[in-house]
């Protein structure tokens, strides 16, 4: 009979056993992987598409734990404080492991010490959109209008501190601009509004614009992409529309509880670097106007802590109000 993990992984603490033994038997039950974020968002559903092909690779259930609030610390610090065996993980999205630590005054977890990297899953564009009836067809042309009338325009958001409304502030910041900022209870309530002319800009990600965008209710400027989107071939890059700093995809990746043993996590990388492979995960994922997006575990702990550098020095700049 094998050992329970935990007495494994004290034994390769002490020596007497090798780190291949300690993952030979992982898994051998149900894998939780928290989703600090409300079912149906694009968190949610990248944690699905991949957890179910993780449950077909490493032949053993993942199951989908939503447990949202405030932005994405309560799953967050909740899977920080679980077991480090491996039967817990967790998805590390920039909103959460690189915002949320910057704009709150005390964040109940360290974004790189509570946490083992896994690897990044997809890269998200995000997306400057605006309502048809703001006279700007272009970034060039937003930018002009704007500083002309500097007290007329407003931008929404999923919420004071989120993502969505830190990159508002870093557009602003890098064009000159001003624009009212308009907080809602996620980014639903904004381009609600946003459609009805509540509110004129929004700066949100590709999975929730894009079917606006298509029926022409929402008019696209830019897009943060290393090139052009195959679904918006007409939209240029925040890069070529000569805002670079703005040109940087949203990354939803996954991770562990900090302490999970090393071969366990090498054995899920492994793993993930299949599921990511599969071309039916590359279609669901470029399906939500997602790019897959493998990393190594040092890449993908190089990338959140670089993250939670750029966002410090925007906090700082921008001198937001920590909440």
């Amino acid at each position: 009979m094998k050992k329970p993990l935990l007495v494994l992984a004290t034994a390769v603490a002490l020596g007497t056993v090798s780190t291949g033994v300690l993952a030979d038997g992982y898994p051998d039950k149900t894998v939780r992987i928290i989703v600090p974020y409300a079912p149906g968002g694009t968190t949610d559903v990248i944690a699905r598409i991949v957890g179910a092909k993780l449950g077909t690779v490493m032949k053993q259930q993942f199951i989908i734990e939503n447990r949202p609030g405030a932005g994405g610390s309560v799953g967050s610090s909740y899977a920080a404080r679980q077991p480090a065996d491996g039967y817990t993980l967790v998805m590390l999205v920039e909103s959460s492991h690189a915002v949320n630590p910057q704009v709150y005054e005390k964040s109940p977890y360290d974004p790189v010490k509570d946490f083992a990297p896994i690897s990044n899953l997809a890269d998200v564009p995000n997306v400057l959109v605006t309502n048809p009836s703001v006279p700007a067809t272009d970034v060039a042309g937003l930018i002009k209008e704007l500083k002309a009338n500097p007290k007329k325009y407003s931008f929404g958001s999923s919420g004071n501190g989120g993502l969505s409304h830190m990159n508002g502030e870093l557009f602003l910041t890098a064009t000159g601009t001003s624009m009212l900022h308009v907080p809602y209870k996620g980014l639903g309530p904004a381009l609600t509004d946003l459609m009805a002319g509540q509110v004129h800009v929004v700066f949100d990600n590709i999975p929730s614009s894009a079917s606006l965008i298509k029926a022409g209710k929402i008019r696209p400027l830019a897009v943060a992409a290393k090139k052009r989107l195959a679904i918006l071939p007409d939209v240029p890059t925040y890069a070529e529309a000569g805002v670079k700093v703005m040109n940087n995809p949203s990354w939803f990746g996954i991770g562990a509880p900090a302490g999970t043993p090393e071969p366990i996590l090498e054995k899920l990388n492994s793993a993930m670097r299949e599921a990511l492979a599969s071309p039916d995960v590359v279609a669901a994922i470029e399906k939500q106007g997602a790019i897959p997006g493998y990393t190594t575990r040092a890449e993908f702990t190089g990338l959140i802590k670089s993250a939670n550098e750029h966002w410090k020095k925007v906090v700082q700049d921008i001198k937001f109000e920590k909440l």
